[in-house]
């Protein structure tokens, strides 16, 4: 079956040795021939990678011809701080923030705001939205964020965070597609019409993800396991990988997906390899 081509982005992290450096830059420069809509680069737990993100989204304005999203969180920082480093990356020509709640710093369990912080991502959408006129993508969660009581309450906070004035959603990753539609009929269904785009992980390193998942609250289904169960060859892995997203995003392109969001993790293999299968190659 023929699908329209979708829209594609990706997501990088900022490396933290000279060793990870040249490996994210060699995965930037291999995948940005296929010219995704944006590519983001994230912010630690705590704030923690706040300069590394900044030199890595100046370095892909610089060296690049691809449009970087600044993750920004409200974690650590005081208002004023947090409108510094969104003020510094409209001067460095940035215009689009991923503006996430983030989580606490390493060792500290839940969550709490800054005294004078920005206290929920919603306030620091609108915050953003005071200093320039950013693009503002934010997270959603097919399977409900692990703090929220309900689906309600996590949509409701949803909306609060489009009123402030965010264009786009972006999914936590899953691999059930049924739950990424169950939640899109929800979300339509309480009148929130932008676009809420599929987070994609290809699955690089089973045990990673099943530790990953078990911290962000994103379920890792028995079928899933049984698919990487006994592979030992990291070429088979990585085969399968492949076949999994695939039949992932092709799933939900017949669902009328129009967008797809790549969590590389710093690795261009896997994601041209699924976007080959989906017919988009370097122009």
């Amino acid at each position: 079956m023929n699908h329209p081509t979708p829209r594609i982005s990706f997501e990088f992290f900022p490396p933290k040795s000279t060793e990870m450096e040249t490996k994210l830059w060699d995965a930037i420069k291999a995948l940005e021939p296929l010219h995704p809509a944006f590519v983001s680069v994230t912010y630690g737990a705590g704030g923690g990678t706040r300069e590394r993100t900044h030199h890595t989204v100046k370095r892909i304005i610089q060296e690049t011809a691809l449009k970087p999203a600044a993750h920004l969180t409200c974690v650590a920082a005081s208002r004023e701080e947090v409108d510094q480093v969104a003020r510094d990356y409209w001067a460095a020509g940035v215009r689009h923030i991923v503006a996430l709640r983030g989580d606490p710093p390493q060792g500290i369990a839940n969550y709490m705001p800054h005294p004078e912080g920005y206290r929920y991502s919603s306030e620091l959408v609108a915050g953003l939205k005071r200093i320039g006129n950013f693009e503002i993508s934010v997270a959603a969660f097919p399977e409900k964020h692990p703090e929220s009581k309900s689906f309600e309450a996590d949509i409701d906070y949803l909306k609060q965070k489009i009123d402030a004035g965010a264009t786009r959603a972006i999914t936590q990753y899953f691999f059930d597609t049924e739950l990424y539609l169950r939640f899109i009929d929800r979300v339509r269904k309480a009148g929130i019409a932008i676009p809420v785009v599929p987070g994609i992980l290809p699955v690089g390193n089973f045990t990673q993800v099943v530790k990953f998942s078990a911290m962000c609250g994103a379920s890792v289904p028995q079928w899933l396991a049984q698919k990487f169960e006994g592979l030992a060859d990291p070429a088979a892995k990585n085969a399968m990988a492949v076949s999994v997203a695939l039949e992932q995003c092709r799933a939900l392109l017949t669902q009328g997906v129009t967008d797809l969001h790549f969590y590389t993790l710093n690795r261009a293999d896997l994601t041209t390899a699924i976007c080959k299968g989906l017919s988009i190659t370097s122009k």
